[in-house]
């Protein structure tokens, strides 16, 4: 038996113009090294390119849904009957009406490239596709649970700098699994939902408010949408 580092003795002599067998071999072992490194190496690119993939982005178009009450934030051009009188934002149990799409964009003075993903922390503005509007609140109450009124504000996408909040999330990344949560920057009140229903016009609407303290009422996930990617055609996810 040979150990190992111990030394075979001569080869015998091969008869010529024959090839070595194990030559043969190991040139194709290296071929098929490099061809494995090469497979790892794309799938390694893939990985990164379908990571990205996961990240909710500037300039996306989707619907969020309250994970607590699954009803999505939702708008229309129907103003609230006190406090601000601004359009009325509230939480919907359909989820194919086309009021409940909202447009992620950076603060007034720093906008967010389009297609670069959200951080955590991150400010950012929310707009309403239909109407032009931006999420918005203040020290308004709101109409049913008297907690802080959301509405929808400005005109063409430009309000004030109370239609600013900041994701909180955990991580680096708003990855579009994720349960978030939206604090105004405003006034450090965390969006939220907690039942309370409309009725006439808009029955079976839930309230949209803002609390002053995070709770289980104020977590939101990306659903349906339009995912914008760096450079990239608009990645399309269910309805859209």
């Amino acid at each position: 038996m040979v150990g190992v580092g111990q030394r075979l003795g001569k080869a015998p002599r091969r008869p010529a113009g024959r090839t070595d067998g194990r030559m043969e071999a190991s040139s194709a072992l290296r071929g098929g090294v490099r061809a494995l490194l090469l497979v790892l190496l794309l799938c390694a690119s893939c990985e990164g390119r379908d990571s990205d993939l996961n990240h909710v982005t500037c300039g996306s178009l989707l619907k969020l849904v309250n994970t607590r009450h699954n009803v999505r934030l939702h708008s229309h051009d129907v103003k609230y009957g006190s406090g601000s009188g601004q359009q009325s934002v509230t939480g919907v149990e359909a989820a194919d009406d086309a009021n409940s799409y909202w447009q992620i964009r950076g603060r007034p003075s720093r906008p967010c490239q389009r297609g670069a993903a959200v951080q955590c922390g991150q400010a950012i503005r929310i707009t309403h596709m239909k109407t032009g509007r931006n999420l918005h609140s203040h020290h308004f109450s709101s109409p049913l649970s008297n907690n802080q009124e959301v509405s929808a504000f400005g005109e063409n996408g430009e309000g004030d700098d109370l239609d600013v909040w900041t994701v909180q999330c955990d991580g680096v990344h708003w990855e579009r699994d994720e349960a978030v949560r939206f604090k105004h920057a405003g006034t450090d009140a965390f969006l939220s939902v907690t039942g309370e229903a409309y009725g006439h016009p808009i029955r079976g609407q839930r309230e949209v408010h803002a609390m002053g303290a995070p709770g289980p009422h104020g977590w939101w996930r990306a659903m349906e949408g339009v995912f914008i990617q760096p450079s990239q055609e608009p990645l399309r996810h269910d309805e859209l």
